[in-house]
């Protein structure tokens, strides 16, 4: 139901609503990767903060997927999505008006709390939108619409913050300012979506987000989880790390590719995912595991050479590789689910990857402290070489 003073719009119109407003939020929470490096120069504080500064994003992120994740079934999607979108819009202020280190760690922290209420609620929408205007369609397509909103998000994110950067004025605030304006219009966007949960009367008392270990194929399942674990690990070592690694290492200062290299990772993970999304996992699986493998050893090797070209390339090719890695491990678990239990099961899948994206960036700041940006980026690529390869060879063998 909508309010009584909106007219609600048909299904098909809220679906791509839904979706654009996705790519909007997951957008705005990769902007900040090309800034980072300007908020240290300003304020001088060491390469380690600001994987630090990433990783209260990541937890904000697992604490919201842990605590709040699940309340769309209990208070609606729509009044959920609107709430995610504000939330996401609150980190753009405090930004805007609290930027010292101390800002910055709990401006992320918020922002990942909305993406946390923000994944799962706009993706079970997007479906159940998808439901009601074809009901015969393929499954596929809503499923495929919420990735790419989802990783194509966080690809622009990074390449639209290099761009404001790059070529307009006050970079450190305009980005956040465009950006706030959009998330209250994409919430007001909001208010005219078909809700597709009716909320249960009476109220069900409060519960964290139930997570389910599937009684068997025990080996499966933990290779699904070190695979999305992994895979994330590769997501946040872009979005944190890359940006000073470019300037460090490479003598390369441009703030527009500091934003293009991790849209280029991503990117290239949402497209594989596209394009190979009928094609059959057994086979999928083997293409994630040579791009895994070749990818990872061509970021190695630019970082030693140094060729920034082999970097990148390395990149591109690793993010193929954990972009189907990823969503083959979210289809295993979801295989491997007992009755009852696949939302819950996929909920511990989520929790794990985004635990990726928090645990591996904490350990190369902590790292930092004592090694080489390029000694911890080596030991870190082959640290993800042998879990996702690893997890790839079991599950390949388990679809065997």
């Amino acid at each position: 139901m909508t309010n009584a003073t909106t007219r609600a719009v048909p299904a098909a119109t809220g679906f791509w609503i839904v979706a654009v407003v996705f790519l909007t939020a997951m957008a705005y929470s990769t902007i900040p990767t090309p800034l980072y490096t300007l908020y240290q120069q300003r304020d001088g504080f060491e390469v380690w903060v600001i994987t630090m500064i990433f990783a209260a994003y990541a937890v904000g992120v697992v604490l919201s997927l842990f605590f709040a994740g699940h309340l769309s079934d209990v208070f609606g999607r729509r009044r959920m999505l609107v709430i995610a979108v504000l939330v996401s819009a609150v980190s753009a202020v405090m930004f805007l008006v609290w930027n010292d280190v101390a800002g910055l760690l709990a401006a992320r922290l918020v922002n990942g709390v909305s993406i946390g209420i923000l994944t799962a609620t706009a993706t079970a929408h997007l479906a159940e939108l998808r439901g009601r205007s074809k009901p015969d369609e393929n499954p596929v397509v809503a499923a495929s619409v919420a990735g790419a909103a989802n990783l194509g998000g966080l690809a622009l994110g990074p390449l639209i913050g290099g761009f404001f950067v790059e070529f307009l004025p006050l970079p450190l605030v305009l980005p956040h300012a465009v950006f706030l304006v959009l998330l209250l219009a994409a919430a007001v966007a909001l208010l005219p979506v078909p809700e597709t949960v009716v909320p249960a009367k009476p109220r069900p008392s409060y519960r964290p987000q139930r997570l389910a270990f599937p009684p068997g194929s025990r080996p499966a399942f933990v290779a699904a989880g070190l695979g999305a674990f992994a895979s994330f690990a590769l997501f946040g070592l872009f979005t944190s790390l890359a940006p000073t690694f470019l300037v460090d290492a490479f003598r390369a200062p441009s703030h527009l590719l500091a934003g293009a290299t991790p849209f280029a990772v991503f990117a290239s993970a949402a497209i594989a995912q596209v394009l190979l999304a009928r094609v059959a996992l057994r086979r999928q699986l083997t293409i994630a595991i040579v791009s895994c493998a070749v990818g990872l050893v061509a970021i190695a090797a630019g970082a030693v050479a140094p060729s920034l070209a082999l970097f990148l390339l390395g990149g591109i090719i690793g993010g193929v590789g954990v972009g189907i890695l990823f969503r083959s491990a979210i289809a295993t678990a979801a295989g491997l689910a007992a009755p009852g239990q696949r939302g819950e099961t996929l909920a511990l899948i989520f929790l794990i990857a985004y635990c990726g994206l928090a645990l591996p960036v904490i350990a190369v700041g902590v790292s930092l402290l004592f090694f080489s940006e390029t000694t911890v980026l080596l030991v870190f690529t082959a640290l993800v070489l042998v879990a996702t390869v690893s997890a790839g060879i079991v599950m390949r063998r388990r679809d065997a």
